[in-house]
């Protein structure tokens, strides 16, 4: 695994631990669900219940391929070396990326607007200046949009072991506030 991917990884322990316990637990899924979803208000009722789903997926296929001593959560230790594994978490990321670019796109039009994007990717978690360097390498329009297939791709490379050097790293990168 690249150390940008490693990096990463770190990253999204840190956003799924919502409730902030130090490990990952079925509380911090509902808890994420419930922060993408209050700023998603102009999604429908299918695009909300998408996430909902694959947060849920998220959980369930954590549980059963990480908890490796049965106690219901999952450590830090547990995470890191499994979490970016494609053959495990693939299909989990693709319906992931599928269900969130979705939903920052309300209208169908195919774009995703940056007010709804900050809006979404602060909910998750992300801090801010790092969403907007990511929105900025993501190219957007002239209308400061970018595509959905966009941002599913940005997605589904985020988990990717083996990729650096790609719009996700702006999440990681630390940024002056």
């Amino acid at each position: 695994m690249r150390t940008e991917a490693a990096e990463r990884a770190e990253l999204v322990f840190s956003l799924f631990d919502a409730n902030g316990n130090g490990v990952l637990d079925s509380e911090d899924f509902d808890l994420m669900t419930g922060r993408v979803l209050r700023v998603a208000t102009a999604s429908d009722d299918g695009a909300r219940e998408a996430l909902r789903a694959s947060f849920h997926r998220w959980w369930t296929t954590l549980a059963t391929e990480l908890d490796a001593n049965g106690d219901g959560v999952i450590s830090v230790e547990e995470f890191r070396p499994f979490v970016l594994d494609p053959a495990r978490f693939g299909s989990v990321v693709d319906e992931f990326a599928r269900a969130l670019s979705a939903l920052g796109d309300p209208d169908g039009d195919g774009l995703i607007e940056r007010p709804l994007f900050v809006s979404l990717m602060t909910a998750i978690g992300f801090a801010e200046p790092n969403i907007h360097a990511l929105f900025d390498a993501f190219g957007p329009d002239a209308d400061d949009r970018v595509a959905v297939a966009t941002w599913a791709a940005g997605i589904r490379d985020y988990y990717a072991p083996d990729l650096a050097g790609i719009p996700g790293d702006q999440l990681v990168a630390v940024r002056a506030v």
